[in-house]
């Protein structure tokens, strides 16, 4: 691996990756030979069956001596505060960039590109979380193995078509998937001088009708999965086509089949509209999940309709109901109705070729899951590196604290709102008042002026109570519309003082709870994460380099090898004798004869393709003879 690493320029492409930091700091004191053993050092810890810089401590192999050209390894704290030099001068952004260059440089060349003028390059996108465990609150999120809400580091990683990682990027712990997919994105064609990436297959965290939107409207074509509260059965797409054979089992059977239709997203920020996706609608035979229960209402006109609580005797003949009556037997109760799971995968362009569709995204699963799984796990993605903090404002109890004082205010407007009102329908009640009481005098003094006037006229009483009577009904019903005005705005006033009164004791409520947000706030805080950042790139270094060296110098049975399958030949010991112009590697059989034919191929490859280490000195690998008296016990056996 280390002449792989010479081989394909990786060390030279992250030595010329390094900052220039001043001459007078030790950083910049360091000479390239110096610079290039620290790095090896890192990049080959996990090589050595090393987790994190800590683990040096006791540390007694040679592998890392042989690996960066030393007597001894370099122990803990100068590969520790190498890295943290590292960090502090910046070089975390810049490797980065430099990662992106190399493993597109290498496996462009190595690997055909997938992909025409007419269908572009397909990228996989996903994120993961390793959980970081410390006593102080840290950004959470969601953890996916465990299905906890922890603190932790958010990591979002691109992988080419065949599955190659390109690029990792480190992020606090509660940064969605959406915000990090159009960062790296564009990180990555900047960073390798190319296009902006026009194709992305990414799982259902990317589900959403705004970000697919966005990404539409950049010319971005993605493939996804609806998520399952996004549609519901058959019923939910349109333009739905004949099922077709996905995939078969070993005696020919199809187990998964698949048709093509159309799925209307919406937009939540423009309400009314949707975004048009193509369906590769699979339907998993193997898989079935209980059918929702239909609607009875219709059972109410069936002469024989049962009560709710009957209704586990609905598939009965009703001569066998009676389960109260001596005699009656029961029966298995009906078997609840499925039917195939379906698994709708989505694209943002416009096509009909289902099957393509469906298989450009099942190979996210072994390109991409499995990638994470078995190479990228195993060499240490989860071991955190740098613990160094900031006080950072509490996402969860800003979020909280924003919504009661958007509260807070709303209650103090609608106070002063209903305050205005009530002060208004006071006036007005007042002076409806009034006017009712100066209009009803004015009206009973004119009566009792027109009855001294009649008297005086000699109107006999029966007359006079008459008209009298009837004026007197058409001022009350005067009074009365008057009455009616002055005790609606009384109404309006007791509703307005009502209205105040909730108001002010909603805001004494919203102000506690503001106290008591503020009394139990916990600091928190954000992880430094250059560090991290750095040993991440190290480590995707070192898969693609792992997986470069098994392309080409291990039998062809390891093509789909994955570290547990290949970490045996690495470890395997043997004596290294080094010359003026070559070092030979003498390596010991294994107890397993195929393991041992597959190591003289690989070491016989490795020869003949004349490989150099960093030094130039040439790698000449062999496999051991055993001893005579082994040997021939091998052959009695």
């Amino acid at each position: 691996m280390l002449a792989a690493a010479h081989e394909t320029g990786l060390v030279r492409t992250l030595l010329d990756a390094l900052p220039t930091p001043a001459p007078t700091t030790r950083l910049g004191r360091m000479g390239r030979a110096t610079l290039q053993t620290l790095l090896l050092t890192l990049l080959f810890l996990a090589v050595a069956g090393l987790r994190r810089t800590w683990d040096l401590r006791s540390y007694t192999g040679d592998a890392l001596a042989l690996l960066t050209g030393r007597l001894w390894a370099y122990g803990y704290r100068h590969v520790e505060r190498f890295l943290a030099l590292l960090a502090r001068a910046g070089a975390a952004e810049p490797l980065t960039d430099a990662l992106a260059r190399w493993t597109t440089q290498l496996w462009q060349s190595e690997v055909p590109p997938v992909g025409s003028p007419d269908q572009p390059l397909s990228y996989y996108i996903d994120g993961h979380r390793k959980p970081v465990y410390s006593a102080d609150r840290l950004p959470r999120g969601l953890i996916g193995r465990t299905g906890k809400i922890e603190g932790c580091r958010a990591l979002v990683l691109l992988h080419d078509a065949h599955g190659h990682p390109l690029l990792a990027t480190t992020h606090r712990g509660d940064q969605h998937l959406t915000v990090g997919l159009p960062q790296i994105t564009a990180r990555y064609a900047e960073a390798t001088d190319q296009s902006a990436i026009t194709r992305i297959v990414v799982d259902r965290e990317g589900m959403g009708g705004d970000f697919l939107a966005g990404l539409v409207a950049a010319g971005c074509t993605v493939v996804t999965l609806l998520r399952a509260d996004q549609f519901e059965g058959l019923a939910s797409f349109t333009d739905l086509g004949p099922f077709v054979p996905l995939t078969r089992d070993r005696h020919g059977t199809v187990v998964r089949e698949v048709a093509s239709g159309r799925f209307a997203l919406p937009i939540p920020a423009h309400p009314g509209e949707t975004l048009p996706l193509s369906v590769a609608l699979i339907r998993d035979l193997r898989r079935q999940v209980p059918v929702p229960p239909q609607d009875h209402a219709d059972e109410l006109d069936d002469p024989d309709w049962l009560a709710p609580r009957e209704r586990w005797l609905a598939d009965q003949p009703s001569d066998q109901r009676q389960w109260w009556a001596a005699g009656w037997e029961a029966t298995a109760a009906p078997a609840t109705p499925t039917a195939p799971k379906l698994i709708p995968i989505v694209s943002t362009a416009e096509t009909q070729d289902a099957l393509s569709l469906a298989q450009l995204y099942i190979a996210r699963w072994p390109q991409q899951e499995n990638i994470i799984r078995d190479w990228l796990l195993p060499l240490g993605l989860d071991t955190n590196h740098g613990y160094a903090k900031t006080a950072i404002e509490n996402s969860e109890v800003a979020k909280l604290r924003t919504t009661l004082e958007h509260r807070r205010d709303r209650l103090h407007q609608w106070a002063e709102s209903a305050r205005t009102r009530y002060g208004q329908a006071s006036r007005r009640a007042d002076r409806r008042y009034a006017e009712r009481k100066v209009r009803g005098d004015a009206l009973y003094r004119a009566l009792n002026q027109q009855q001294d006037a009649l008297c005086d006229q000699g109107l006999d009483q029966y007359r006079l109570r008459r008209i009298i009577r009837e004026r007197k009904v058409e001022i009350d019903a005067e009074l009365h519309e008057l009455d009616q005005r002055y005790w609606r705005t009384e109404r309006e006033r007791d509703a307005e003082w009502r209205k105040l009164e909730r108001y002010c004791r909603d805001q004494r409520v919203v102000l506690r709870q503001l106290e008591e947000l503020i009394a139990r706030e916990h600091h928190m805080y954000e992880l430094t994460n250059d560090k991290d950042q750095l040993m991440t790139v190290c480590k995707v270094a070192l898969v693609n380099l792992a997986m470069w060296t098994r392309d080409h110098y291990f039998p062809a049975n390891y093509a789909h090898a994955t570290w547990h399958r290949l970490a045996p030949f690495f470890h395997v010991p043997g004596r290294v004798t080094w010359e003026r112009g070559s070092v030979h590697v003498e390596l010991r059989p294994f107890n397993d004869r195929q393991l041992t034919r597959d190591l003289h191929t690989l070491c016989q490859r490795v020869t003949d393709a004349s490989l150099q280490l960093p030094d130039g000195r040439q790698l000449v690998m062999r496999v051991a003879a055993l001893p005579a008296c082994i040997s021939d016990l091998h052959r009695r056996c």
